[in-house]
């Protein structure tokens, strides 16, 4: 079992608290999640929804802001990156933000396949949307035979999925 902090029941994401801040670990566990399972869904419309409207961003080199640019961004991600299967978990919390770990696989057109993994530290207001999101992410070519997450997607990781495996 991985020593990464993660709910005992993750369906659904639900946390008798609303998902706002100050987190504490039930409800940073429970975003997590929550972001993780909208990421899985592919769904450009809804992950843009957990963000606030003037949201900004940092993905790799790229600087994005407000909701529509976070919307063509993600379309455009999903149309190239096929197979997409996201993992996230919590690396650590306090008041308004959060940090996490995430790996990714998906594979291009050709069928060449990507592990990408690395980090991100969130910053949300008042009503739990995020305002800020810096992504840090690395890119490794793997074959099929190296891919770890096989759940049916688009959709959630499995409750019993172990999630990211350990460093070593």
């Amino acid at each position: 079992m991985s020593s990464e902090l993660r709910p005992a029941d993750t369906a659904g994401a639900r946390s008798p608290r609303p998902l706002v801040p100050p987190f504490n670990m039930e409800s940073a566990l429970a975003k997590v999640r929550a972001a993780e399972d909208a990421w899985n869904s592919r769904d450009p419309d809804r992950v843009s929804l957990a963000y606030s409207p003037d949201s900004q961003w940092r993905n790799r080199d790229q600087f994005i802001q407000g909701r529509d640019q976070i919307r063509t961004f993600l379309q455009d991600k999903w149309s190239r990156e096929l197979d997409y299967r996201l993992a996230k978990s919590l690396w650590g919390f306090r008041e308004n933000r959060i940090a996490v770990r995430f790996q990714y696989e998906w594979r291009n057109s050709d069928g060449q396949g990507f592990l990408c993994y690395g980090n991100e530290l969130w910053e949300f207001d008042d009503a739990g949307l995020m305002r800020r999101r810096e992504a840090s992410i690395n890119d490794m070519l793997i074959s099929e035979s190296d891919r770890r997450f096989r759940w049916e997607a688009p959709g959630p990781r499995p409750i019993d999925d172990p999630g990211i495996p350990e460093v070593k």
